[in-house]
């Protein structure tokens, strides 16, 4: 299997096509694997890389794995590139993903051609949004008190819904709670967004992100994402928005973000 080390980490990774680099970045809790379908379509495109994150099923568990911070996943998903000659790159990230591609955009202008953000956990734009993610982030350390396996369900069954939850197969449910010391570690550090102090940016510095946007809402997922998302929409500078079916888990490879990719890749007329 395929690796990088890179800012003191293996991380697992795999490419599709060739061409301008396409970068995905997974939420949490998730898997590398939820987006190999998508990486296929979007290789029509570019050449889309997607990986693991740190501490995340496939790449290095870091011992002891006690916490995990937003700089290290932003470092990560910089050395990831620097390491395959990619930048910049069309980012794409789907919920935590997308605060962790937001993040990148902010530190490293210059490895960011462009964003695609799949509902991105940026909770601390909006008050509702902020309280409903305290709300969890205690949920959650409630829960793992007695079993510390429940962590990335109870997240799992916060965003999609219980009923949700139940029609997931036994193997699914078992992916993702390989990824629960993955969510008590970025509970225990900081700036993400179940973290005890997450990233806050100000509107100055929102503003200061240039890259061309896309940001893709559900409208079955829970209000507060939504709210987030038109809090981010108003204040980045170049910015579209797509409201799409279905629930928090936005198909990466959605027509939506395939004709926002096409057009930024379009070859100029």
């Amino acid at each position: 299997m395929p690796f990088v080390t890179t800012n003191g980490a293996d991380l697992y990774y795999e490419a599709y096509g060739d061409g301008t680099p396409i970068l995905g970045i997974h939420g949490t809790p998730s898997s590398v694997l939820f987006w190999v379908d998508a990486a296929r379509e979007l290789a029509d495109f570019g050449r889309c890389i997607i990986y693991a994150r740190r501490g995340f099923p496939r790449s290095e568990v870091p011992q002891p794995f006690e916490s995990v911070d937003l700089a290290d996943h932003v470092e990560d998903a910089a050395g990831l590139l620097a390491a395959l000659s990619a930048p910049p790159a069309v980012v794409i990230g789907r919920s935590t993903g997308g605060l962790v591609a937001l993040a990148l955009a902010h530190r490293h202008p210059d490895q960011v051609r462009a964003l695609v953000l799949l509902e991105p956990a940026v909770f601390t734009v909006d008050p509702a949004a902020a309280k409903w993610a305290d709300q969890l982030r205690r949920k959650v350390l409630g829960a793992v008190s007695e079993n510390p396996a429940l962590a990335a369900e109870v997240v799992v069954r916060d965003a999609l819904g219980d009923a949700a939850w139940e029609t997931f197969p036994v193997d699914l449910k078992e992916l993702f709670a390989a990824a629960s010391p993955a969510v008590l570690a970025e509970l225990r550090g900081t700036g993400l967004d179940l973290s005890e102090e997450p990233l806050d940016l100000s509107a100055e510095e929102l503003a200061g992100i240039h890259q061309p946007t896309l940001i893709v809402s559900s409208e079955d997922s829970p209000e507060v994402l939504r709210r987030v998302d038109d809090r981010l929409a108003a204040a980045l500078p170049r910015t579209e928005q797509a409201l799409v079916n279905g629930g928090h888990l936005i198909h990466p490879a959605h027509p939506a973000v395939l004709d926002f990719v096409g057009r930024i890749l379009a070859p100029p007329s």
